[in-house]
C-alpha cells in the first residue's frame, strides 16, 4: 500500500512538473486579449483599426508589416488600467510575431525597475533573467532600442522589460522566439536587397518623374493662352501717365492710347 501511494505521489509530481512549463508557455504567448500567431485581420478587428492603418516595412523576401494602436482612454477601458500608452504589433507574412508595449510615462513616473518587475511577476511569475544595474546602464547592444531590465522566458516565447534609452520610460516586448528570429533574418535580407536595388529604383523614379513632367508640359502647351485685354492696357497706361506728363512724346501717347 505504501509503495502504491509513493508511486502515485511520484506520478502526480511528474505531471505537475510537466504541466507547469506548458501553462507558463501558454501565458507567455498572450498579452491581454492578444495572442502571438494571430493573423492581421483578427488584430485589426479587435483594435478597430483599418487596413489603411497598417504600415508596410518590407515586401521581400517576406512581408513585414506594423500596426500602431493607441488604446482608448474611455472610463472602464481595461487597457488603461495597465497604463498602456501605445502598442506596436509586428507581423511576418500576416502573422503576429511581436508585441511592443509602451507604458504611459505619467502612470509609471517614479517607479523603479524593481517596482515594474514586481508588478509583472504578479501575473507571469519570477523573471528568468534580471539585468544587473551596471549592464542595464552600459549595455551597448540595446542602446538603440532600450536598456534591458528583466526577462520572462521559456523555450518558445520571451517577455522583455526594457527601459527606453530616449525617454527613460518602460517598455515590454513580447515575441515568439522562432518567429522573431525568422523575421529578423528576413529584415536583414530585405535591407541588403534595398541597398543593391536602390540605385536602380532611384534611376527609375527619376525617369518617371521626368516623363510625367514632360506629359504635363505638353498638355499645358496646348491649353495655356495668356489673355491681355484692352482694359488692362488702358489701366497700365493710367498708372504710367503721371510719369509721362511733361514729356515731349506725351501727346503722341495720348493719341495712341486715348483715356476715356
Amino acid at each position: 500500500m505504501e509503495m502504491k501511494m509513493t508511486r502515485v505521489a511520484i506520478l502526480c509530481l511528474g505531471v505537475l512538473l510537466l504541466g507547469t512549463p506548458m501553462l507558463r508557455a501558454q501565458d507567455l504567448a498572450n498579452y491581454r486579449d492578444f495572442s502571438l500567431g494571430t493573423n492581421l485581420a483578427a488584430v485589426l478587428k479587435h483594435t478597430g483599426q483599418k487596413p489603411a492603418d497598417v504600415k508596410l516595412i518590407h515586401e521581400r523576401p517576406a512581408l513585414i508589416q506594423e500596426l500602431t494602436w493607441w488604446p482608448p482612454s474611455l472610463a472602464g477601458a481595461s487597457f488603461r488600467s495597465d497604463t498602456v500608452e501605445q502598442i506596436l504589433f509586428s507581423f511576418d507574412n500576416g502573422e503576429l510575431y511581436k508585441i511592443s508595449v509602451i507604458y504611459d510615462r505619467g502612470s509609471t513616473e517614479g517607479l523603479t525597475a524593481a517596482d515594474m518587475m514586481k508588478a509583472i511577476s504578479a501575473k507571469y511569475g519570477p523573471p528568468t533573467n534580471v539585468a544587473p544595474e551596471a549592464d542595464a546602464a552600459t549595455n551597448g547592444a540595446y542602446n538603440s532600442k532600450g536598456k534591458p531590465v528583466a526577462s520572462w522566458e521559456d523555450l518558445q516565447y520571451s517577455f522583455q522589460l526594457m527601459r527606453s534609452s530616449f525617454t527613460d520610460g518602460f517598455e515590454l516586448v513580447i515575441c515568439s522566439k522562432r518567429a522573431n528570429a525568422e523575421a529578423e533574418v528576413s529584415i536583414g535580407e530585405a535591407v541588403k536587397l534595398e541597398e543593391l536595388e536602390g540605385p536602380k529604383r532611384e534611376a527609375e523614379r527619376q525617369r518617371k518623374e521626368t516623363s510625367d513632367l514632360e506629359v504635363t508640359r505638353q498638355k499645358n502647351q496646348k491649353i495655356f493662352r495668356p489673355q491681355f485685354s484692352h482694359s488692362i492696357c488702358r489701366l497700365k497706361f493710367r498708372q504710367t501717365l503721371p510719369r509721362l506728363q511733361g514729356s515731349e512724346n506725351n501727346s503722341e501717347f495720348c493719341r495712341l492710347f486715348p483715356v476715356h
